[in-house]
Protein backbone atom coordinates (compact mmCIF):
# COMPACT_ATOMS: atom_id res chain seq x y z
CA UNK A 1 0.00 0.00 0.00
CA UNK A 2 3.03 2.02 1.25
CA UNK A 3 4.34 1.64 -2.18
CA UNK A 4 1.62 2.19 -4.09
CA UNK A 5 1.11 5.47 -2.39
CA UNK A 6 4.30 6.88 -3.01
CA UNK A 7 4.12 5.42 -6.38
CA UNK A 8 0.95 7.71 -6.80
CA UNK A 9 3.05 11.05 -4.79
CA UNK A 10 5.47 10.24 -7.27
CA UNK A 11 3.46 10.63 -10.80
CA UNK A 12 1.44 13.54 -8.89
CA UNK A 13 4.75 15.31 -8.40
CA UNK A 14 5.74 14.57 -11.94
CA UNK A 15 2.72 15.98 -13.34
CA UNK A 16 2.64 19.01 -10.49
CA UNK A 17 6.24 19.52 -12.23
CA UNK A 18 5.09 19.18 -15.93
CA UNK A 19 2.36 21.95 -15.05
CA UNK A 20 3.91 24.46 -13.29
CA UNK A 21 6.82 24.00 -15.97
CA UNK A 22 4.64 24.56 -18.69
CA UNK A 23 3.20 27.02 -16.40
CA UNK A 24 6.32 29.11 -16.13
CA UNK A 25 7.22 28.86 -20.37
CA UNK A 26 4.12 30.33 -21.09
CA UNK A 27 4.52 33.03 -18.34
CA UNK A 28 7.86 33.90 -20.17
CA UNK A 29 7.85 37.51 -20.95
CA UNK A 30 8.32 38.55 -24.64
CA UNK A 31 11.03 40.32 -25.69
CA UNK A 32 10.76 43.63 -28.11
CA UNK A 33 14.15 45.00 -28.62
CA UNK A 34 13.67 48.58 -29.12
CA UNK A 35 16.62 50.22 -31.80
CA UNK A 36 16.47 54.09 -32.83
CA UNK A 37 19.61 56.15 -34.51
CA UNK A 38 19.70 59.26 -32.27
CA UNK A 39 21.56 59.48 -29.03
CA UNK A 40 19.93 58.00 -25.42
CA UNK A 41 18.50 61.59 -24.86
CA UNK A 42 16.21 63.01 -27.32
CA UNK A 43 12.96 62.93 -29.02
CA UNK A 44 13.00 59.08 -30.24
CA UNK A 45 14.27 58.17 -26.74
CA UNK A 46 11.75 60.08 -25.07
CA UNK A 47 9.20 58.03 -27.25
CA UNK A 48 11.23 54.51 -26.56
CA UNK A 49 10.91 54.94 -22.88
CA UNK A 50 7.21 56.29 -23.02
CA UNK A 51 6.23 53.12 -25.08
CA UNK A 52 8.03 50.63 -22.80
CA UNK A 53 6.88 51.97 -19.61
CA UNK A 54 2.99 52.41 -20.66
CA UNK A 55 3.37 48.53 -22.53
CA UNK A 56 4.76 47.26 -18.67
CA UNK A 57 2.17 49.28 -16.54
CA UNK A 58 -0.92 47.83 -19.09
CA UNK A 59 0.84 44.37 -19.59
CA UNK A 60 2.77 43.83 -16.46
CA UNK A 61 5.17 40.82 -16.68
CA UNK A 62 4.41 40.11 -20.60
CA UNK A 63 6.44 41.57 -22.49
CA UNK A 64 10.48 42.94 -21.85
CA UNK A 65 11.33 45.80 -23.21
CA UNK A 66 14.72 46.27 -24.09
CA UNK A 67 16.11 49.76 -25.50
CA UNK A 68 19.23 50.45 -28.21
CA UNK A 69 19.75 54.36 -28.72
CA UNK A 70 22.21 55.52 -30.67
CA UNK A 71 22.53 53.54 -33.95
CA UNK A 72 23.80 50.41 -32.23
CA UNK A 73 21.88 47.99 -34.01
CA UNK A 74 22.22 49.35 -37.20
CA UNK A 75 21.18 52.67 -39.35
CA UNK A 76 17.98 53.46 -39.83
CA UNK A 77 17.51 51.68 -43.22
CA UNK A 78 19.11 48.71 -41.52
CA UNK A 79 16.80 48.54 -38.56
CA UNK A 80 13.89 49.14 -40.87
CA UNK A 81 14.75 46.31 -43.15
CA UNK A 82 15.56 44.08 -39.82
CA UNK A 83 11.98 44.95 -38.76
CA UNK A 84 10.56 43.33 -42.16
CA UNK A 85 12.67 40.27 -41.73
CA UNK A 86 11.68 40.00 -38.15
CA UNK A 87 15.06 40.22 -36.89
CA UNK A 88 14.48 43.21 -35.08
CA UNK A 89 10.72 43.21 -33.20
CA UNK A 90 10.76 47.38 -32.99
CA UNK A 91 12.28 50.57 -34.38
CA UNK A 92 11.56 53.78 -34.16
CA UNK A 93 12.51 55.68 -37.33
CA UNK A 94 11.91 58.92 -39.52
CA UNK A 95 9.73 58.38 -42.07
CA UNK A 96 11.67 59.69 -45.20
CA UNK A 97 13.76 56.13 -44.45
CA UNK A 98 10.66 54.22 -44.49
CA UNK A 99 9.53 56.23 -47.95
CA UNK A 100 12.37 53.93 -49.58
CA UNK A 101 9.69 51.29 -48.55
CA UNK A 102 6.61 52.84 -48.79
CA UNK A 103 6.64 55.96 -51.49
CA UNK A 104 3.27 57.28 -49.94
CA UNK A 105 4.99 58.47 -46.93
CA UNK A 106 7.25 60.65 -48.81
CA UNK A 107 4.79 63.12 -49.42
CA UNK A 108 5.64 64.08 -45.69
CA UNK A 109 8.71 65.49 -46.79
CA UNK A 110 7.21 67.91 -48.90
CA UNK A 111 9.33 71.26 -48.11
CA UNK A 112 7.13 74.20 -46.61
CA UNK A 113 3.87 71.37 -47.26
CA UNK A 114 2.66 72.21 -43.08
CA UNK A 115 1.84 75.17 -41.50
CA UNK A 116 2.79 74.71 -37.73
CA UNK A 117 3.08 72.07 -35.10
CA UNK A 118 -0.95 71.99 -34.50
CA UNK A 119 -1.29 70.96 -38.54
CA UNK A 120 1.14 68.33 -38.84
CA UNK A 121 0.28 66.46 -35.74
CA UNK A 122 -3.72 67.13 -36.85
CA UNK A 123 -2.70 65.31 -39.67
CA UNK A 124 -0.74 62.47 -38.46
CA UNK A 125 -2.98 61.47 -35.84
CA UNK A 126 -6.25 61.60 -38.39
CA UNK A 127 -7.56 59.63 -41.54
CA UNK A 128 -4.11 60.69 -43.35
CA UNK A 129 -2.08 59.16 -41.03
CA UNK A 130 -4.14 56.19 -40.58
CA UNK A 131 -3.84 55.64 -44.43
CA UNK A 132 -0.05 55.84 -44.29
CA UNK A 133 0.13 53.14 -41.55
CA UNK A 134 -1.98 50.77 -43.46
CA UNK A 135 0.65 51.13 -46.01
CA UNK A 136 3.26 50.37 -43.88
CA UNK A 137 1.73 46.94 -43.25
CA UNK A 138 1.43 46.70 -47.06
CA UNK A 139 4.90 46.48 -47.26
CA UNK A 140 5.99 44.40 -43.89
CA UNK A 141 5.94 47.13 -41.67
CA UNK A 142 3.29 47.32 -38.88
CA UNK A 143 3.04 50.71 -37.95
CA UNK A 144 1.75 51.93 -34.78
CA UNK A 145 1.61 55.50 -34.34
CA UNK A 146 3.41 58.58 -35.81
CA UNK A 147 5.37 60.88 -33.60
CA UNK A 148 8.17 63.52 -34.80
CA UNK A 149 11.61 65.08 -34.38
CA UNK A 150 10.07 68.57 -35.39
CA UNK A 151 10.16 71.15 -38.11
CA UNK A 152 13.58 71.17 -39.46
CA UNK A 153 16.61 73.58 -39.34
CA UNK A 154 19.75 74.40 -41.20
CA UNK A 155 23.01 74.65 -39.69
CA UNK A 156 26.82 74.39 -41.26
CA UNK A 157 30.53 75.66 -40.12
CA UNK A 158 30.93 78.27 -43.20
CA UNK A 159 28.80 80.89 -43.32
CA UNK A 160 25.08 82.01 -42.24
CA UNK A 161 22.39 81.06 -44.49
CA UNK A 162 19.66 83.75 -45.23
CA UNK A 163 18.99 83.54 -49.03
CA UNK A 164 19.39 81.05 -51.78
CA UNK A 165 23.02 82.19 -52.66
CA UNK A 166 24.02 81.55 -49.59
CA UNK A 167 23.14 77.64 -49.88
CA UNK A 168 25.75 77.58 -53.57
CA UNK A 169 27.96 74.74 -53.27
CA UNK A 170 27.58 73.54 -49.61
CA UNK A 171 27.69 69.86 -48.78
CA UNK A 172 24.39 69.38 -46.56
CA UNK A 173 23.99 65.97 -44.99
CA UNK A 174 20.63 65.18 -45.99
CA UNK A 175 18.61 61.90 -45.15
CA UNK A 176 18.14 58.99 -48.11
CA UNK A 177 15.42 60.53 -49.50
CA UNK A 178 14.80 61.72 -53.12
CA UNK A 179 12.41 64.22 -52.49
CA UNK A 180 15.07 65.82 -50.04
CA UNK A 181 17.82 65.44 -52.48
CA UNK A 182 15.74 67.30 -55.29
CA UNK A 183 15.16 69.87 -53.50
CA UNK A 184 18.66 71.08 -51.97
CA UNK A 185 19.82 70.23 -55.38
CA UNK A 186 17.60 72.74 -56.78
CA UNK A 187 18.62 75.17 -54.27
CA UNK A 188 21.93 74.68 -55.30
CA UNK A 189 23.26 73.14 -52.47
CA UNK A 190 25.12 69.74 -52.91
CA UNK A 191 23.37 67.57 -50.77
CA UNK A 192 25.50 64.30 -49.20
CA UNK A 193 22.47 61.63 -47.98
CA UNK A 194 24.41 59.71 -44.85
CA UNK A 195 23.32 57.41 -42.13
CA UNK A 196 22.81 59.54 -38.91
CA UNK A 197 25.46 57.33 -37.40
CA UNK A 198 28.08 58.69 -39.89
CA UNK A 199 27.11 62.36 -39.49
CA UNK A 200 29.35 63.47 -36.54
CA UNK A 201 32.62 62.16 -37.77
CA UNK A 202 31.88 63.61 -40.96
CA UNK A 203 31.20 66.91 -39.86
CA UNK A 204 34.76 66.93 -37.55
CA UNK A 205 36.48 65.91 -40.41
CA UNK A 206 34.59 68.14 -43.05
CA UNK A 207 33.87 65.78 -45.18
CA UNK A 208 30.28 67.91 -45.13
CA UNK A 209 29.54 71.51 -44.28
CA UNK A 210 26.40 71.24 -42.35
CA UNK A 211 23.00 69.01 -41.98
CA UNK A 212 19.52 69.94 -41.45
CA UNK A 213 17.50 68.68 -38.27
CA UNK A 214 15.10 69.98 -35.87
CA UNK A 215 15.90 71.29 -32.94
CA UNK A 216 15.34 68.54 -30.84
CA UNK A 217 18.06 66.53 -32.44
CA UNK A 218 20.92 69.44 -32.77
CA UNK A 219 20.24 70.17 -29.22
CA UNK A 220 20.15 66.45 -28.37
CA UNK A 221 23.23 65.88 -30.25
CA UNK A 222 25.04 68.69 -29.23
CA UNK A 223 25.32 69.86 -32.51
CA UNK A 224 27.48 73.04 -31.75
CA UNK A 225 30.58 71.25 -31.17
CA UNK A 226 30.85 70.98 -34.98
CA UNK A 227 28.78 73.32 -36.17
CA UNK A 228 28.79 77.08 -36.04
CA UNK A 229 25.40 78.44 -37.65
CA UNK A 230 21.99 77.76 -37.04
CA UNK A 231 19.26 78.95 -39.90
CA UNK A 232 15.66 79.31 -38.71
CA UNK A 233 14.47 77.50 -41.85
CA UNK A 234 11.11 75.56 -40.58
CA UNK A 235 11.87 74.30 -44.38
CA UNK A 236 10.60 70.15 -43.49
CA UNK A 237 8.13 68.80 -40.83
CA UNK A 238 9.44 64.82 -39.99
CA UNK A 239 7.72 62.55 -38.76
CA UNK A 240 8.46 59.35 -36.99
CA UNK A 241 7.50 56.25 -37.36
CA UNK A 242 6.37 53.44 -34.43
CA UNK A 243 6.42 49.99 -36.07
CA UNK A 244 7.13 46.70 -35.17
CA UNK A 245 7.23 43.58 -37.20
CA UNK A 246 4.91 41.24 -38.78
CA UNK A 247 6.13 38.60 -36.77
CA UNK A 248 5.71 40.06 -33.40
CA UNK A 249 2.56 41.19 -34.34
CA UNK A 250 0.77 38.34 -35.70
CA UNK A 251 1.94 36.46 -32.52
CA UNK A 252 -0.15 38.37 -30.24
CA UNK A 253 -3.62 38.22 -29.41
CA UNK A 254 -6.27 40.80 -30.52
CA UNK A 255 -5.76 42.09 -26.90
CA UNK A 256 -2.35 42.58 -26.95
CA UNK A 257 -2.28 44.26 -30.22
CA UNK A 258 -4.12 46.37 -28.78
CA UNK A 259 -2.32 47.38 -25.73
CA UNK A 260 1.07 47.14 -28.03
CA UNK A 261 -0.76 50.28 -29.97
CA UNK A 262 -2.27 52.12 -26.49
CA UNK A 263 1.62 51.91 -25.67
CA UNK A 264 2.89 53.73 -28.94
CA UNK A 265 0.25 56.23 -28.54
CA UNK A 266 1.83 56.92 -25.13
CA UNK A 267 5.35 56.98 -26.64
CA UNK A 268 3.88 60.15 -29.36
CA UNK A 269 2.88 61.62 -26.36
CA UNK A 270 6.50 61.58 -24.15
CA UNK A 271 8.01 61.94 -28.19
CA UNK A 272 5.85 64.97 -28.54
CA UNK A 273 6.48 66.42 -25.14
CA UNK A 274 10.20 66.28 -26.10
CA UNK A 275 9.83 68.32 -29.09
CA UNK A 276 7.85 70.81 -27.49
CA UNK A 277 10.24 71.40 -24.99
CA UNK A 278 13.33 72.10 -27.30
CA UNK A 279 11.46 74.55 -29.23
CA UNK A 280 10.99 76.43 -26.08
CA UNK A 281 14.06 76.20 -24.98
CA UNK A 282 16.39 74.88 -27.67
CA UNK A 283 17.29 78.39 -29.70
CA UNK A 284 18.50 79.52 -26.19
CA UNK A 285 20.60 76.82 -25.62
CA UNK A 286 22.05 76.60 -29.14
CA UNK A 287 23.45 80.37 -28.40
CA UNK A 288 24.25 80.13 -25.11
CA UNK A 289 26.86 77.36 -26.37
CA UNK A 290 28.03 80.25 -29.29
CA UNK A 291 26.20 78.92 -32.03
CA UNK A 292 25.45 82.00 -34.33
CA UNK A 293 21.03 81.80 -35.53
CA UNK A 294 20.05 83.25 -38.94
CA UNK A 295 16.58 83.36 -40.49
CA UNK A 296 15.91 82.77 -43.91
CA UNK A 297 13.65 84.17 -46.35
CA UNK A 298 10.86 81.58 -46.84
CA UNK A 299 9.03 83.47 -49.50
CA UNK A 300 12.49 83.20 -51.83
CA UNK A 301 13.55 79.51 -51.14
CA UNK A 302 9.65 78.62 -52.16
CA UNK A 303 9.92 80.65 -55.77
CA UNK A 304 12.83 78.60 -56.16
CA UNK A 305 11.07 75.03 -55.46
CA UNK A 306 7.90 75.97 -57.62
CA UNK A 307 9.20 73.65 -60.66
CA UNK A 308 9.92 70.99 -57.96
CA UNK A 309 6.22 71.61 -56.73
CA UNK A 310 4.03 70.32 -60.25
CA UNK A 311 6.13 67.24 -59.97
CA UNK A 312 5.10 66.64 -56.26
CA UNK A 313 1.51 67.76 -57.34
CA UNK A 314 1.78 64.92 -60.08
CA UNK A 315 2.93 62.31 -57.85
CA UNK A 316 1.07 62.57 -54.75
CA UNK A 317 -1.78 65.15 -56.05
CA UNK A 318 -4.91 63.79 -53.88
CA UNK A 319 -2.88 63.24 -50.05
CA UNK A 320 -1.26 67.04 -50.65
CA UNK A 321 -5.28 68.22 -51.28
CA UNK A 322 -6.26 66.39 -48.25
CA UNK A 323 -3.31 67.56 -46.34
CA UNK A 324 -3.73 70.69 -46.95
CA UNK A 325 -7.44 71.52 -46.27
CA UNK A 326 -6.45 69.92 -42.81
Amino acid sequence: MRKQISRSLAVAGAVLGIVVGSCAAMAAPITIRVGWASPAVGPHASGANGFKAELEKLAPGRFKVELFPGGSLGGEREMAESVQLGSLEMAITGTAVIGNFVPELMVTDIPFLFRDYAHARKVMDGPVGETLLAKMKDKGLVGLAFGEVGFRHLTDAKRPIATVSDLQGLKIRTMENSIHLAAFRALGAQPTPMSWTEVITALQQGTIDGQENPLSIIVASKLWEVQKYITISNHAFTPVAFYVSPALYDSLSPEDQAILKKAAEAGRAANRAYVDESEKTGLATLKEHGMQVTTLDRAEFQKKLEPLYQQYRERFGPLIDEIQKQ
